[in-house]
């Protein structure tokens, strides 16, 4: 029986060029991990200290930097603080991919994407601390920043209107209307209940229960209006 034969690898080439290392570090990446913790300082900065507390020295020493980076990497203090807020802001980072789908489609926003879309932004206010301090802010006191961020806020939701409102447009159905009431009842339902920690109108969305009781109450809200337009 003949044995089978082993095989030998092929020598290595003295001249072979040598296998590329994977690089971990180097100036693009530290710079972009540095920017990363300093975004993410701020956001430390706004739960400890709040919005007064936003300065070059604290959002600095949150994020164990030179104070002169916030200014060299981010151009300034507002700079810093609008790229926070632009990524924790509903509409243009949680629900970005989902809208970006949506105005794609050449379709019109059915009830049901609308629906998706306010239960989502109820949900995530619900549990995201730092986007309810955003809130919180943007209602308490007049800011650049804040209004820079809520009129692109705006921009967007009028993207979503030229694709809702043709629906309703020989209907006696007010559509914006019933949605301004709807989210910024989100907006003041989740910041009390989450800052004030008591019943509203004797619900608790803290609770299962309660939650759930918004939840049907958004969409029946939702369904109302195209009810009404059929």
């Amino acid at each position: 029986m003949k044995s089978k034969k082993e095989t030998i690898p092929d020598p290595i080439p003295a001249d072979a060029p040598a296998k590329k290392r994977k690089v971990s570090s180097g100036p693009i990446r530290d710079k972009a991990r540095t920017m990363n913790k300093m975004i993410a300082a701020v956001g430390k900065v706004l739960q400890k200290k709040g919005y007064t507390g936003l300065t070059a020295p604290n959002i600095a020493k949150a994020a164990g930097v030179d104070k002169k980076l916030v200014w060299t990497y981010f151009g300034g203090i507002d700079n810093l603080v609008e790229e926070y807020i632009s990524q924790k802001d509903f509409f243009k980072s949680t629900a970005k991919s989902d809208i970006d789908l949506l105005l794609q489609d050449p379709d019109k926003l059915t009830q049901y994407h609308i629906n998706q879309l306010l239960q989502n932004q109820f949900d995530t206010l619900l549990t995201n601390r730092a986007l309810q301090r955003i809130i919180h802010w943007e209602v308490g006191e007049s800011n650049d920043i804040l209004r820079k961020i809520a009129d692109k806020r705006e921009e967007i939701g009028e993207e979503l209107f030229s694709k809702t409102i043709p629906s309703f447009e020989h209907s006696n159905v007010d559509i914006r209307a019933r949605l301004a009431l709807v989210i910024s009842g989100i907006y003041y339902l989740t910041l009390h209940a989450k800052n004030n920690g008591s019943k509203f109108c004797g619900i608790d969305i803290n609770t299962t229960e309660g939650k759930q009781r918004i939840s049907d109450a958004i969409q029946e809200l939702i369904s109302d209006a195209y009810d009404k337009i059929k």
